[in-house]
């Protein structure tokens, strides 16, 4: 079925703070549109409302027609507890509400309640066209394909995240939604994944809008961008794909500044005139009132006409600053501004294993020999599941060995970005937990320097383990900046992350001096960072690039 998504006039913000408003979009079959923004500008809050999960503030959604059908797959699939990875395929396809909703129609069908060849019809027709016939027979094939070599009745928290991530995938490739909105489809997956996702993206004729910070897989799969611009408090629009929206973006604040400074330009001058003006003529009225009285008619005339020309200048000059067109201040935009605070020099051997072997479960990594020395800048690849995180886990001491060994060199001291972000899971407020990570801080220092990082007073007092995604990767980020590091290890550092905090850290990593382990699928990041080595590890094995 061919299906138009359609919102007018959406507003939606959190108690007092809009995240935006006045917001109109139409999204056709075929469309694929991006939603760009800083972490917190609303993007996964607009996914919901446009999913129907979600009340707007004020504003319209339609569906045209009204019985199309819309798959919200948000940016952290939930694993519950004793669902098997069959049904977690089937709830993500919408094929378990279809098929409750089936055997409802079909209840009432047996019992003969009124309307209910109706009701039965249009519940079949939407479990067919979600796919539920075949759902088992695909499933086995896309899960294969995937290399998801797992039983399907395995329960989904029995998996690794690379398995977890690969079934995201094969959830997502197995929908048949009219009308799709993904937030951050991107994450977790390697490059087999992000390329199987852009063609299956690309081929959709369904309405399709989603959030990603991968600005690779943006500019190959939008055509149009839809930007929340929170510092602006406006919604911007634009043409063309994701590289013709970086252009016009520049051009667009450069002219709003450009704009800006000539009315303020304009407006001062104005000012001043009028200031002279007035001075000019009180100067008048003081230098008539200091004159002799004289009988002199036409002197005091002369000095009364000049004087009452100033002031109309001066009431001419006042109506032209008022009608002046007000052009509001562009306002600055939050920026990271993020650094990578060095610890004093290790020794020249940072980190060595040899002959190590780690097995978990039915999985090998190794024999590995490797020797990470002081200021190599590594990329480690690799697919999901093939060892990557294990390496490092590794090379850190952090895992059992079951042959060979691993040491740390003398002075290192390490800073780690992990990909589940551990530190920032607890029950414990963010300010809490960030300060047990750096006792020697005040409680006002811990504050400020989460505040550097766009986490303020709205978030230091809630729990960590309510942070979104995003706003967890910054508080880890942070923590690299309170700690001097000479060993940083990043997995998956770009996850979750705004895309103007991707480019600071891009940038702070071009400047910090000490020894990177840097394990990504971000394309960008990777031609972005300079790196001296590369590593690629490949079902349990590592080789050098």
């Amino acid at each position: 079925m061919s299906a138009t998504l359609v919102a007018k006039d959406l507003a939606a913000g959190h108690g007092d703070r809009i995240l935006f408003s006045g917001l109109d979009l139409v999204v056709a079959p075929g469309d694929v549109v991006g939603l760009v923004g800083v972490n917190g500008a609303g993007k996964s809050t607009l996914l919901r409302t446009l999913a129907g999960l979600a009340k707007p503030d004020s504003g319209e959604i339609r569906l045209n027609p009204p019985s199309a059908t819309v798959g919200h797959l948000p940016q952290e699939p939930e694993r519950r507890e004793g669902e098997s990875v069959r049904a977690f395929l089937a709830r993500r396809t919408g094929v378990t509400a279809a098929q409750a909703d089936l055997d409802a129609a079909t209840s009432a069908l047996t019992d003969g309640v009124a309307g209910a060849d109706d009701q039965y019809a249009a519940a079949l027709d939407r479990w067919l066209a979600l796919g539920g016939a075949d759902l088992d027979d695909r499933a086995a094939e896309v899960a294969a394909d995937l290399g998801l070599s797992v039983d399907l009745e395995q329960p989904m928290t029995s998996l690794s995240g690379g398995q977890a991530a690969r079934a995201g995938l094969a959830s997502l490739l197995l929908s048949r939604y009219d009308v799709f909105l993904l937030d951050e489809p991107t994450n977790d997956l390697d490059l087999d994944g992000l390329a199987r996702l852009e063609r299956f993206v690309s081929g959709l004729r369904a309405a399709t809008v989603l959030v990603s910070h991968d600005r690779e897989f943006l500019a190959r799969t939008v055509d149009r961008v839809v930007e929340l611009d929170l510092a602006q408090q406006q919604v911007n629009v634009y043409g063309g794909g994701y590289e013709s929206y970086l252009e016009e973006r520049e051009v667009a604040r450069r002219h709003a500044q450009e704009e800006y400074e000539e009315y303020a330009d304009t407006k001062a001058s104005l000012e001043a005139r009028g200031r002279m003006q007035r001075a000019w003529m009180e100067k008048g009225v003081k230098n008539a009132r200091r004159k002799q009285p004289d009988n002199d008619k036409a002197a005091r005339k002369f000095r009364s006409e000049a004087t009452e020309k100033q002031a109309s200048k001066a009431r001419q000059t006042d109506r032209m600053i008022e009608r002046l067109e007000v052009v509001e201040e562009p306002r600055k935009e939050w920026e990271l501004r993020m650094e990578i605070a060095a610890a004093p020099r290790a020794g020249a051997v940072v980190a060595t294993l040899r002959g190590a072997v780690v097995r978990r479960g039915g999985f090998t990594l190794g024999p590995v020999d490797l020797q990470v020395d002081r200021a190599d800048k590594v990329a480690i690849t690799g697919a999901n599941g093939s060892g990557k995180s294990t390496l490092l886990a590794a090379l850190l001491g952090r895992v059992e060995l079951a042959a060979g060994s691993s040491a740390l060199g003398p002075g290192v001291v390490v800073g780690e970005v992990d990909q589940a972000r551990r530190l920032f899971l607890g029950d414990v407020p963010l300010a809490s937990a960030f300060a047990r990570e750096v006792p020697e801080f005040a409680d006002a220092e811990v504050r400020t320097l989460l505040a550097k990082f766009g986490l303020k007073a709205a978030h230091v007092l809630r729990s960590a383990a309510t942070l979104s995604p995003g706003e967890r990767t910054r508080a880890a980020l942070a923590l690299l900046q309170a700690r001097g590091v000479n060993l940083l290890v990043l997995d998956e550092p770009t996850n979750h992350l705004d895309l103007p905090a991707i480019e600071q850290l891009e940038a702070a990593l071009e400047k910090y001096p000490g020894t990177l382990l840097l394990v990504t699928h971000d394309r960008r990041m990777l031609d972005a960072v300079q790196v001296t080595r590369r590593l690629e590890v490949d079902s349990g094995k590592v080789r050098e690039l």
